[in-house]
């Protein structure tokens, strides 16, 4: 019975996308005690069975909406429980140092190249994949590799380089975690990721990592925070940072000032994309940058660069940069054709070109439909959103029609 309810608590949270301490927060608050007599480990022991939550069970029921009832009753979930980071997270600081274990088995600068295909399969994996494709995969892979880490034996230089592949599996794996809509998870990730760059003195790793988690607060209601750290990325790693990278975190810095919205925003994003560019320029045959930079090139600039306008209602200047590199976008890259494909609509709309904006939408939705991204079905809704201001228009009264809760 204990094992049922836990498999059933767990299925119910990670559908909500809660991770096990937002969880526990929820049943003391439903509860209406003080202190938290509920906390993510004793959520841990009710998930594995090891604890029957008996007089929470009601508060349970209550915050994940369901009957008592239906906690008890077996269910056959169609896949094995999604990983999470919980387990082998530090209990306090996820910041705090990873110590590596004595004994164990010993792995060499071997094992370090196989992890850094794998790392790199994931990357390009996520170029034609969403985030529900592939967050299952990735939460595995770091988790067996964080256990390497500290169950193994290796050398200090061989640590260190495993320590870097961690925080480049962070970044993707959050990165994937976000676009899955698990925003909590992905943080974890993105923290974990930065506390592994660290130690092993890699700073424009860190800062990837840092800036990966700016950008995700930045569109995710904490555009305070989210310019903060960006400016913070850049600031820590650009004296040594490739040019590669600097225009990356310049971008980040662009778009964290543009959701940020303050009057003198706009034109720090501005000046912001200006340094980008010129970063980029710098780039050339010779210029050693990390694997993981390969897709930022002029064209990525180019749809910021958009994306700024579109925020700052500038259609004429946002319109005609989305065009040009849409003209040769590869399609097989579903997810973000559909993403840039996005900006456009709401920069056509901006335009007063509602019949434009509603063809380019039922493109969006019909990549959306093969898509499990909730970046997409986000940005679907703020371009419905903008259209019904032309709810008159034929064309777009009859995708709201169609779409009414897309």
């Amino acid at each position: 019975m204990g094992s049922s309810i836990g498999a059933n608590i767990r299925r119910l949270r990670e559908e909500r996308g809660w991770s096990q301490a937002r969880l526990a927060r929820e049943v003391c608050r439903a509860a209406r005690v003080t202190g938290e007599p509920v906390g993510r480990q004793e959520v841990s022991r009710w998930e594995t069975g090891k604890r029957t939550p008996r007089e929470w069970l009601s508060f349970l029921a209550v915050v994940l909406g369901v009957n008592v009832d239906a906690l008890s009753v077996p269910q056959k979930p169609a896949e094995p429980p999604l990983p999470t980071l919980a387990d082998f997270l530090p209990e306090e600081d996820p910041l705090s140092p990873l110590e590596g274990r004595t004994g164990g088995r010993r792995v060499g600068m071997a094992t370090v190249d196989d992890l850094q295909q794998r790392v790199h399969g994931l990357r390009l994996a996520d170029d034609v994949l969403a985030g529900g494709d592939l967050i299952r995969p990735a939460l595995r892979d770091l988790r067996r590799t964080v256990k390497l880490y500290r169950e193994s034996t290796h050398t200090s230089e061989v640590g260190r380089k495993l320590l870097v592949q961690i925080g480049e599996l962070a970044q993707i794996s959050g990165w994937i975690a976000g676009d899955a809509g698990r925003h909590e998870e992905a943080e974890r990730i993105y923290r974990l990721g930065i506390s592994a760059a660290r130690q092993a003195e890699d700073h424009t790793l860190s800062g990837n990592l840092a800036g990966s988690l700016a950008y995700q607060m930045s569109n995710t209601g904490r555009e305070s925070e989210g310019l903060i750290l960006a400016q913070a990325a850049f600031r820590d790693a650009r004296a040594e940072a490739p040019p590669k990278a600097r225009a990356l975190y310049l971008d980040r810095v662009a778009w964290a000032h543009t959701k940020a919205g303050g009057t003198e925003d706009g034109q720090q994003a501005m000046r912001a994309l200006g340094e980008a560019g010129q970063a980029l320029s710098k780039d050339s045959e010779g210029t050693e940058s990390p694997a993981y930079l390969y897709w930022v090139d002029a064209d990525e600039l180019r749809v910021m660069e958009s994306r700024v306008y579109t925020e700052l209602h500038r259609p004429l200047r946002a319109v005609p940069l989305l065009r040009e590199v849409l003209k040769g976008y590869d399609a097989t890259h579903t997810r973000k054709m559909a993403l840039y494909l996005s900006w456009l609509a709401v920069a056509l709309a901006d335009a007063n070109e509602p019949e434009e904006a509603a063809a380019v939408a039922e493109r969006i939705i019909s990549f959306g439909s093969d898509t499990s991204s909730e970046r997409v079905a986000g940005r679907v809704r703020v371009i419905l959103g903008r259209l019904r201001d032309y709810a008159e228009v034929p064309e777009v009264a009859g995708l709201l029609a169609e779409h009414p809760a897309a």
